[in-house]
C-alpha cells in the first residue's frame, strides 16, 4: 500500500502523511462541543517538485481546507505535512516565519484578497517588507518587475484594486504571491471566479511562471477541465477522503473510481457528433459532521456492493502510480490482472 502517491521520496517537495482537520460545532449554556464537521479525514499524498498537483471535488469535499491546513493558514486536527523533509506543524514562530518565504497562496477571490485602502504596488510588496527583504529601491523594482511578469503595466502599482477587473485582481494576486520567490504555491481555485476566456490567460500566467521560476502548485479546483490543462498529477477528493490519485493522462483516459467516473462524464465535449454517457448520481452529497460507514460514497454509488457499506476501503495502488480508494474498482483491477495471466 501506498499513501503518498509517489515512490520516489527524494523528489518530494512537500509530504501530507495523515492530515485531519476538524472543526468543532459548540452547542449548549456553557458552548461545548457537541459535534465535529469532518472536513478532512486522514488524507496523505506528496507534490513533487516541479510538477502541479491537482485536487478537484464537489464543493464542501475539503480540498480548500487541505490547502489552508498545509500551509498552517488552519491549524490541523493531527497529521504531518512536511516542506522537504521538514515538519512545518513542529515549527516555532519564527521558524515558520521563515519559510513562509518559500510556501505562498494564491486566494480564489480577487475582490476580498487586496486591501481596498492600500495600492496594489503596496500589496505585492508588503511580504518582501515583512520579511526584510531589500531597501525601498530594491523592493519598489521587485514589485514592478511582478506587474510586468503577469501582464500588468508599471504605473498599476499606484492604483487601488477597486479600479482593475477581476482578471487584472487575480494577476495582482498571482505577483504578490511571486514576490517573494516562493517554491511552492497553494493555487486556491485561482480562476472560478473569472470568465472563460479570462480562466485561459491566467492559466497560461501560471504554467509560463512555473517554467520561468521551478516553481510547484497545489492547483485546487473543482473544474476538471481547467485540472485537465494545468495538472501533471490530479487527486480526487470526496467528503474529506481522498478516493483516487494518479497521473493525469491515466485518469482522464482509464479512471477507476465511480465518482470520479461521474465527475468526467459531466465534462462538456466541444464537438455535437460525440456523445457521452452521463452518470447520473442520486442524493445529496453527505453531511461531514456525520459522514456514512464505510466507503463514504456508497450512499450514492452506482455500483456499491455490501461490503462498500461496512468496510472503508483504503487508497491502494491498483496499477503502476495509481491509487484508487474502491472495493469494486479493485475486485475489477484483479479480474482483469487474472484474465491476462
Amino acid at each position: 500500500m501506498i499513501t503518498n502517491g509517489t515512490s520516489n521520496k527524494a523528489e518530494n517537495l512537500v509530504e501530507v502523511k495523515n492530515l485531519v482537520k476538524y472543526f468543532p460545532i459548540k452547542g449548549g449554556l456553557l458552548q461545548r462541543t457537541v459535534a465535529q464537521v469532518k472536513a478532512v479525514d486522514d488524507i496523505s499524498f506528496a507534490v513533487k517538485e516541479g510538477e502541479t498537483l491537482g485536487l478537484v471535488g464537489e464543493s464542501g469535499c475539503g480540498k480548500t481546507t487541505v490547502g489552508r491546513t498545509l500551509l498552517r493558514l488552519t491549524p490541523a486536527t493531527r497529521g504531518t505535512v512536511e516542506y522537504q523533509g521538514q515538519d512545518i506543524f513542529k515549527l516555532g514562530g519564527s521558524q515558520m516565519k521563515a519559510l513562509r518565504k518559500n510556501m505562498q497562496i494564491i486566494f480564489q477571490d480577487p475582490y476580498s484578497s487586496l486591501d481596498p485602502r492600500m495600492p496594489v504596488g503596496e500589496s505585492i510588496g508588503e511580504g518582501l517588507l515583512v520579511h526584510g527583504m531589500g531597501n525601498a529601491k530594491e523592493r519598489n523594482a521587485n514589485v514592478i518587475e511582478m506587474l510586468r511578469k503577469v501582464g500588468l503595466e508599471d504605473y498599476h502599482a499606484r492604483r487601488y484594486p477597486h479600479e482593475f477587473s477581476g482578471g487584472q485582481r487575480q494577476r495582482i494576486g498571482i505577483a504578490r504571491a511571486l514576490a517573494l520567490r516562493p517554491k511552492f504555491i497553494v493555487c486556491d481555485e485561482p480562476v472560478s471566479a473569472l470568465d472563460v476566456s479570462i480562466q485561459s490567460q491566467v492559466l497560461n500566467i501560471l504554467k509560463d511562471l512555473q517554467g520561468e521560476f521551478g516553481l510547484t502548485y497545489l492547483f485546487i479546483a473543482h473544474n476538471l477541465a481547467v485540472v485537465e490543462h494545468i495538472s501533471n498529477r490530479v487527486g480526487v477528493m470526496y467528503l474529506g477522503k481522498m478516493v483516487e490519485l494518479t497521473n493525469r493522462e491515466s485518469l482522464f483516459r482509464d479512471p477507476l473510481h465511480p465518482y470520479t467516473k461521474a465527475l468526467l462524464s459531466a465534462i462538456p465535449i466541444p464537438d455535437p457528433t460525440i456523445k457521452r454517457e452521463r452518470v447520473i448520481l442520486q442524493g445529496d452529497v453527505p453531511s461531514p459532521v456525520n459522514p456514512p460507514s464505510g466507503c463514504r460514497f456508497h450512499t450514492r454509488c452506482p455500483v456499491a456492493i455490501d461490503k462498500c457499506k461496512v468496510v472503508e476501503p483504503p487508497l491502494e495502488e491498483l496499477k503502476p502510480g495509481h491509487l484508487v480508494a474502491c472495493h469494486v474498482a479493485k475486485d475489477e483491477v484483479m479480474r482483469a490482472k487474472a484474465m491476462a495471466n
